[in-house]
């Protein structure tokens, strides 16, 4: 039971991060009808954004809590100019072209990112300055730190407060509108070309806040690193349902109870053959799996019917 329990706290945590990257797929996918694989490399703009920081800062005279803000700040800054600059310049000419135009357009803008940000910041490992000495806590025989904690009530205000403003505001109500129907919406007097551009806003935006979190949580940061955590938002957002927003935080959260139940139990059975290094097998295995059985995902219908 011990066991299962801690691992529960692991998969919530890690499930926390994938349903952030998960938002920002599924909002441009309902708004759009796209795929941005390019998603994931904006995380990690953002993740190696604030890695540098809190390197920069660390160490000085401000306080911890101040050097994450401001590290924050810095990342969604960062991101959310590189996602109104992708869609403006990538994504707008490509409205009106057949689907698989943008989807390749899609995959380059991630390569670009990629090797954009090797030369940046090199192609080696960077490891986080210790800033923050998290806490021990045991509960019901699983423990847990306070950074982990932080990390997952953090990321579940910012995914209820996403719900709200999409569902209780004016701009919500025209981003819903959008996704119904562009030309309609445009005909009813919503700026679409607005909407758009604040989708990728909001979007980037959370990608910024899990590169964030992805730093903290596991104190590296590397160029590649947006490549496998975006694939696995994206299997999230499949298995929640594409284009739903309440899709996309059950998925992740789903996803990563999986990884977590799967690596820990399995490994053991196995002998540690197919333990924690093997846990990327999982996600993909849950993916063929819904695909298969549900291609809407649990709570998904008229986004898998566009698809």
């Amino acid at each position: 039971m011990d066991i299962f329990l801690q691992q529960i706290v692991n998969g919530l945590v890690l499930g926390s991060i994938y349903a952030l990257v998960a938002l920002g797929y599924t909002m441009v996918y309902g708004v759009l009808g796209l795929i941005n694989f390019a998603h994931g490399d904006i995380v990690m703009v953002g993740a190696l954004t604030a890695l540098t920081v809190i390197t920069q800062l660390a160490g000085g005279a401000l306080a911890a809590p101040l050097i994450l803000g401001l590290a924050l700040l810095a990342a969604v800054l960062v991101c959310t100019a590189l996602g109104v600059t992708i869609e403006r310049i990538a994504y707008r000419p490509l409205r009106r072209a057949p689907r698989l135009a943008p989807l390749i357009t899609a995959i380059g803008v991630s390569m670009l990112l990629q090797y954009g940000a090797a030369l940046i910041w090199s192609k080696q490992y960077l490891s986080l300055p210790e800033i923050v000495k998290p806490t021990n806590y045991a509960l019901a025989g699983a423990n847990f730190t306070d950074l982990q904690a932080c990390i997952f009530a953090l990321a579940l205000a910012v995914m209820g407060a996403l719900w709200w403003f999409v569902k209780h505001t004016r701009i919500g109500k025209a981003m819903r509108a959008t996704e119904q129907d562009r030309d309609v919406a445009g005909l009813m007097g919503i700026d679409v070309n607005r909407i758009i551009a604040l989708t990728f806003v909001l979007g980037s935006a959370l990608g910024a806040i899990a590169g964030l979190m992805v730093i903290l949580y596991y104190g590296i940061g590397h160029y590649f690193m947006g490549f496998m955590l975006g694939l696995k938002a994206f299997t999230a957002a499949v298995l929640g349902g594409i284009g739903k927003i309440t899709g996309a935080m059950l998925g992740g959260l789903l996803l990563g109870l999986i990884e977590s139940l799967a690596s820990g139990y399995i490994g053991d059975l196995t002998g540690g053959m197919l333990g924690s290094n093997y846990r990327d097998i999982f996600a993909f295995l849950v993916l063929v799996a819904v695909l298969i059985m549900r291609p809407s995902g649990l709570i998904g219908d008229s986004a898998a019917e566009r698809a």
